[in-house]
């Protein structure tokens, strides 16, 4: 099966509140501009995208997009649900990412409301597709809020099966167009525990203690810290691929990052309801197309911050679960949310 998906026309839809203007794709559902003030009041995009909007038909590089029907991760692009197997669609080695070639970062979405702050899309994944079962009705819903973009996705189902949905913007709050990479970002998590994985990035079932190792970031510091540290997970992934397990209950919003780049003065809240974020440091992100801004992006050029279930939950029933069935509502709202500090002291109060 093609990565590309054939046809259609790649249109854009654009919102704006305050200082805040965000543009999006109807392909993928995707976030490819969102300007952001910095400390002196001077916006930048920060985020990550391409200038040619045919590019996004390319190998995909989820730009900004919806990830699904599963993001991540699973393993031996296989799972079982109620005692039956289903093969679904491998394009990561033996493995499934991001549900498979034309998922939702490859598929048309209706716009089906519009308004000067807020756009709804809407998406019908039938039954089979990839190889998961249910006809999934899915709908993302982006409103630019006075602090920032808020995400809010639900899906709803007619047979059992498997949701994980996210937002794979990568971000660079110096702006895309800075030439700055995000080693210089600091960072924090607040998660004592980490899902390690294995050669082929999918995780082992185990957690592991953060600390003492190169993914504690409860105390928030620079990226470039510990990113080439001697330490195996950091080699599997060619810097920072995996899943951190956020402390406390999961299913309500709460703040489950903070960015912050001492250059613009630039901080990001992000909020979720997922037990999990996903942090990717743009490890594999040099020679790919020109930039919205012009210029090619260099590898950690940017970052995603996925809210997730875990990867390969489906295959993993002490990990929290990923199962739909009919009558139940998915949920996940998340938030960027966006302010300025000087020192780091304002940034991680």
């Amino acid at each position: 099966m093609s990565w590309l998906v054939e046809g259609g026309t790649i249109e854009t839809i654009e919102i704006a509140r305050g200082p805040f203007r965000a543009q999006f794709l109807n392909l993928g559902a995707a976030l490819r501009i969102l300007e952001v003030p910095d400390r002196e009041g001077r916006p930048a995009n920060v985020v990550l995208g391409y200038r040619d909007l045919e590019e996004y038909r390319g190998h995909p590089r989820f730009y900004g997009a919806i990830a699904g029907r599963y993001a991540n991760r699973i393993g031996g692009a296989r799972f079982s649900l109620d005692g039956a197997e289903y093969r679904i669609a491998a394009n990561d080695g033996p493995n499934s990412l991001h549900s498979g070639p034309l998922g939702f970062d490859q598929q048309y979405w209706t716009i089906e409301r519009h308004d000067a702050a807020s756009v709804t899309f809407g998406l019908l994944s039938p039954d089979g597709f990839n190889g998961f079962p249910g006809n999934l009705h899915v709908q993302v819903r982006y409103v630019l809020e006075e602090d920032g973009l808020a995400i809010g996705f639900s899906a709803t189902t007619d047979r059992p099966t498997v949701v994980n949905l996210t937002n794979h913007a990568y971000f660079n709050l110096a702006g895309e167009a800075s030439g700055r990479s995000i080693l210089d970002h600091l960072l924090q998590i607040p998660a004592s525990r980490m899902t390690p994985v294995d050669a082929t990035l999918i995780p082992t079932g185990d957690y592991r203690d953060v600390a003492g190792t190169p993914f504690d970031f409860r105390t928030p510091h620079a990226i470039r810290r510990d990113i080439g540290a001697d330490d195996e997970q950091l080699r599997l992934g060619h810097g920072y691929d995996h899943n951190f397990v956020i402390d406390g209950d999961f299913g309500k919003l709460r703040r489950i990052a903070t960015l912050f780049d001492p250059a613009s003065g630039r901080v990001m809240d992000l909020e979720s309801t997922e037990p999990g974020v996903q942090l990717y440091t743009g490890n594999h992100l040099a020679n790919g197309a020109p930039g919205t801004g012009g210029r090619t992006y260099a590898a950690r050029d940017g970052l995603c911050l996925e809210p997730q279930h875990f990867p390969d939950s489906p295959n993993k029933p002490h990990f929290p679960s990923a199962r739909l069935d009919p009558g139940q509502v998915y949920r996940h709202d998340m938030t960027f949310r966006f302010r300025v500090a000087t020192t780091k002291e304002e940034a991680f109060p």
